[in-house]
This record gives structure tokens, sequence and C-alpha cells, in this order.
């Protein structure tokens, strides 16, 4: 059987990919594993063939996929100063990180989750017993997936695995909409610019009002000709007779409405009021 102390200090004190001391900055995973920053921008940047999938960090991907964590320090740790010459008993239960919240010791002793939004790392039992909305350091609104549990057991890894799996799954639907939406409004400027627009049905619809106004015109015009022909010169000489009719009519008038026009002989000028300069106006005439 494996010792448990000795799997809680692999977990807790060793980064999981390099399986050296963990020194910040330090990193987790979507599963809550714990590892040195170097270590996996190494790991992303080695692209050779010869290399060796690691399952600690097969689903780390990108650097975005792991979180920086914002820890608090032991004030009762000493490191590993006083234990140089190796004659003094190294206690590997004291752990160098705390809970700033409770203050319990991060040894792997008790749960501690960290926050995705921020990289906080507080105990189980702080977040338990004082709920909130807003990280207790930092205050960052979280939501309750955002909580990921460091170092859990199997049905924990589970449960964050799948979430990741959701999360990630969320994240490329959103980039093919976003994708689409460009697509989508450039097919509809083409559609737009195709398709005739408003003005045009408009004018076209004004055209044939005034072709059926002109046909109505013509047919009036011919029921008052008696039978003569719609043709444009005939149509104004009926025009040119109804004026006549009318300068008739207004001869037949008295002559108080005929001195109201300057036509009139009374609004004319003699010669005697008329002066020498030649003026083309209508008191001239």
């Amino acid at each position: 059987q494996v010792d448990k102390n000795a799997e809680l200090v692999a977990r807790w004190y060793y980064c999981a990919l390099s399986q050296e001391k963990l020194r910040r900055p330090i990193v987790a995973c979507e599963l809550g594993r714990l590892y040195n920053k170097d270590a996996v921008i190494e790991f992303l940047l080695d692209k050779s063939a010869d290399k060796t999938p690691m399952e600690a960090a097969s689903h780390i991907k990108s650097i975005k996929n792991v979180t920086e964590l914002n820890l608090a320090d032991n004030p009762a740790w000493s490191g590993d100063k006083e234990s140089i010459k190796g004659d003094k008993y190294d206690d590997m239960q004291s752990a160098r990180f705390i809970c700033p919240v409770v203050g319990l010791e991060m040894n792997g002793r008790h749960r501690f989750c960290f926050l995705r939004n921020c990289g906080c790392v507080f105990c189980e039992r702080a977040l338990k017993e004082i709920k909130s909305e807003v990280c207790h350091k930092c205050g960052v609104p979280f939501q309750e997936e955002d909580v990921i549990i460091l170092n859990g057991n199997k049905e924990d890894v589970e449960v964050l695995k799948k979430r990741m799996e959701d999360r990630r799954l969320k994240s490329k639907l959103e980039k093919k909409l976003k994708k689409c939406k460009p697509a989508e409004s450039a097919s509809r400027q083409d559609t737009a610019e195709d398709s005739p627009g408003p003005s045009k049905t408009k004018n076209q619809k004004d055209s044939v009002n005034s072709s059926s106004g002109e046909k109505r015109q013509i047919i009036f015009t011919k029921s008052s000709d008696n039978g003569n022909s719609s043709v444009p010169g005939k149509v104004n000489k009926a025009a040119s007779t109804t004026a006549k009719r009318s300068i008739a009519d207004s001869e037949e008038k008295s002559e108080a409405y005929k001195s109201i026009f300057t036509s009139h002989s009374s609004a004319k000028r003699s010669k005697e009021e008329c002066s020498n300069w030649i003026t083309h106006t209508a008191y001239y005439f």
C-alpha cells in the first residue's frame, strides 16, 4: 500500500508535471492539480516529435487552461534553512501556505479550493461557514461552478472534468457564432443591394398611376369632343377655344368689372402723361 503521508507530500509539495518542489509562481489546472508555472510553459513550448506524453498535463492545451494562485504565506513556516546541515528533523506536515480566513495549513489534511476568476485559495470549511457570493480576499464575484477543489478525490475529479468539457464546448460554440455573424451581415447587404428598394417600387407605381391618369384624360377629351381623335394638338386647340370663349364672356361684362384690369382704356396713360423715355411697362401701352 502507498503511504498516505508520502502521497500527500507528493501532491501538495511537488509539481505534478516536473516533480520538482513547488515554488512561486504556482498555477493550478481545471482538475485541481498543482504545477510550477515555468514547467507548464516549457511543456507547451516543447512541440518536438519525441515529446513524452504526460497524463498529468494532457488536458492543458494553452496557458489559459491554468490559473495562477494567490496564496497566503504561513508565518510559522521557517523553510528549508534549518535543515541544511541535516542535524534536525524536517517536519513535512508544516505547510508553507495557509487559509487566509480560517488559518488552517495547506498540507493535505484539510480540503482546499481556489476560485477560477481571481485565483485566491481558501479552505473548503471557510467557504461553507462564511457563505458569500464575493471572494473573501479580493472581493471578486464568483459562482458555484468557479470553485475548483485542489487535489480532490476521484469523484471530485470526475465532476471537475465534466465541467471543464462543458465549458470548452460552450466557448467553441460562441466562437463559431462570432464567425457566422459577419458572414450573415455581409450576405444580407448583398441581398439588399440586389433587391429593388422601396423608392424604386414607389416610382414604378407612380409611373403607372401617371400613365393611367393620362389615359383617363384622353378618354375624357374624346367624350367632350364628340368623337374627335385624341391627338395632343387637337387637345390644345380645344383648350384655346375655351380661352377665347372666356375672353368673349368678359367683354359682355360691365365696364366697372373691366376697369379692374390694366388692359382697360381707363388704366392706360395719355401721351402727355407718358415720359420722353420709352419704358416698356404695363402702364406704357
